[in-house]
């Protein structure tokens, strides 16, 4: 394998681990999952912004933090595990081509909100609209409140965002 390839890899394995801490460690976990949820891990959706290997790194993370959930009675089972992780690869992939990171943001926000109240409502028959309001604050919180402030340290500092990548983002 390339050495491109094992960075490649590398680089969405350790977004994917710290996305599943993010999400299972307690007390983490209390709020990582429901109708009214704050996962704080989805603030790493703004590596997705810079980084490519978080498009896939975030996609396994999801999978693995909704799957570890299911013992715990926690997510909403094998949907969630491939509908609710398929949201966040489809967030993710938004972020990385949209070039406004102040509307990239909006990605996981609408998604999330729109999907994940529709799992909500399938598997618990939880009111579609208002699951679509409870989940579309949680992301709105974690992603403005948590990512952003984030993705401003990297525009700013250029800390851990690869020169090629910024200058392609940005245009300079």
């Amino acid at each position: 394998m390339k050495r491109d390839n094992v960075s490649y890899l590398t680089r969405g394995a350790a977004i994917a681990a710290l996305y599943v801490a993010l999400t299972i460690t307690p007390p983490l976990n209390a709020i990582s999952y429901g109708q009214i949820q704050f996962r704080i891990s989805e603030a790493l959706n703004v590596l997705a912004f810079f980084e490519p290997a978080a498009i896939p790194g975030l996609f396994v993370g999801c999978m693995l933090a909704n799957a570890l959930g299911i013992p715990l009675g926690n997510s909403l089972g094998i949907i969630d595990v491939i509908f609710g992780s398929f949201l966040t690869l489809i967030s993710a992939y938004l972020i990385w081509k949209i070039k406004n990171p102040l509307v990239a943001l909006l990605a996981p926000v609408i998604i999330n909100a729109l999907g994940v109240a529709l799992e909500l409502n399938w598997v618990l028959g939880l009111p579609y609209w208002a699951s679509v309001l409870f989940v579309g604050i949680g992301e709105t919180v974690v992603i403005y409140a948590l990512g952003y402030p984030l993705l401003a340290i990297l525009l700013r500092g250029k800390a851990l965002v690869r020169e090629d990548i910024y200058q392609q983002k940005i245009g300079n």
